[in-house]
């Protein structure tokens, strides 16, 4: 992880916003990257921080956040998840049902607790991205559809201890086009005026050469003219970007292990799906370079594979390489997002640590994990 890179995201972020609007937050989308040294870096930064999970709650924490700068998100909030919130203090709880908010109301009396909320609104918007990771449309797992919100709306008037501040919309993610992100804002500008809204995430990035993202300037320009537009300028506006900050902060380093030339040439190095399931997951595209050999002619067509007992565990197809042999280190950029956050065990492969690099000079974060880490929870 590149922290100065990781700092300057952030920074874009604020200082873009604060050319174009007064009242803002920025809130890091932890699920992107759950690592408590992430957070602590971002909440140096001055960033808020979402979460979405009581596991994403104690991370958050443990890295910096104060908990009045701590969303809580999450479309099957448990109850000892709510009551991890409430006791934490955190700043606004995210209804996402009504089984959600009749739970919430219920242990907010119990505990004598005023608790700020948002209703997270389904506007069936949907971006243009994979559909594992479209969630505005009108039949989705998440949110209230709009109907079922104006029924939230008009039931938190009679919940007094649950104060509906305002409304949240997330209609995807890797979102690569502007318009939808405008779209949202108009479709929510129909449910009544509040005095906060929160647009969520979703700025995609640039994992290969052929993808153009817009620019953090770009999207926050984007955002910003359509809430003056449609909600008006006095609002207060949070967003909340986790792929955007850290995707491109971060790459993951391989060792080849072996080189089959066979109708294709394929290239198996000592990790895969269980620190990259995107390729997996979504088909996501990544590019690869051998981090020793830059600068080489690269001229052999090959595919990336890795260690684990499934066909499909590849991580790049048809990356161009300069005569690849055991031992090369290959790096496959942009790896930050949900890259630590879906890592896994398969194959009793422990996890890879999490290095930050800054002024020449590495760090471990997170420390490789070790054969008895895969047995410590074993009764």
């Amino acid at each position: 992880v590149a922290e100065d890179d990781l700092r300057l995201r952030a920074r874009t972020f604020v200082e873009e916003l604060a050319g174009r609007h007064s009242d803002f937050d920025v809130l890091f989308a932890s699920k992107a990257f759950p690592c408590a040294a992430v957070c602590r870096v971002l909440a140096d930064e001055g960033l808020a921080c979402d979460v979405a999970s009581g596991g994403e709650l104690a991370l958050a924490l443990r890295g910096g956040f104060d908990p009045s700068r701590i969303h809580f998100h999450g479309n099957a909030k448990s109850a000892v998840e709510l009551r991890e919130a409430l006791d934490a203090g955190v700043g606004q709880i995210v209804l996402d049902s009504f089984d959600e908010l009749e739970r919430l109301e219920r242990l907010a009396a119990e505990l004598d607790r005023a608790q700020k909320v948002l209703i997270r609104v389904t506007p069936d918007i949907a971006g243009d991205t994979h559909a594992a990771i479209s969630t505005g449309q009108a039949d989705s797992k998440f949110g209230f559809s709009m109907t079922a919100a104006r029924e939230a709306i008009a039931r938190l008037a009679d919940v007094g201890q649950l104060e509906l501040v305002g409304l949240h919309v997330h209609i995807g993610s890797q979102l690569l086009e502007l318009e939808p992100f405008r779209a949202a804002v108009g479709a929510i500008a129909a449910l009544g005026d509040f005095p906060l809204y929160n647009l969520g995430g979703g700025l995609g990035v640039a994992y290969t050469a052929a993808q153009h993202p817009p620019s953090i300037a770009e999207y926050v320009d984007a955002v910003v003219g359509a809430v003056h537009e449609q909600l008006g300028a006095g609002k207060r506006l949070l967003l909340e970007p986790g792929r955007a900050l850290v995707a491109n902060s971060t790459v993951t380093l391989y060792t080849v292990q072996s080189v089959k030339r066979n109708i294709s040439t394929w290239v198996a190095v000592d990790g895969g799906m269980s620190d990259n399931l995107r390729p997996m997951l979504y088909g996501a595209g990544y590019e690869a370079a051998l981090a020793g050999r830059m600068h080489d002619p690269a001229t052999e067509r090959c595919h990336i594979a890795g260690k684990h007992c499934e066909s499909g565990d590849v991580i790049v197809r048809d990356a161009v390489l300069g005569d690849p042999v055991p031992g090369d280190l290959l790096v496959t950029p942009a790896t930050g997002a949900y890259g630590h956050a879906l890592a896994n065990n398969y194959n009793g492969v422990p996890r890879p640590p999490v290095v930050f690099c800054r002024d020449g000079i590495a760090r471990a974060v997170v420390r490789r994990e070790r054969y008895e880490d895969l047995a410590a929870r074993e009764l």
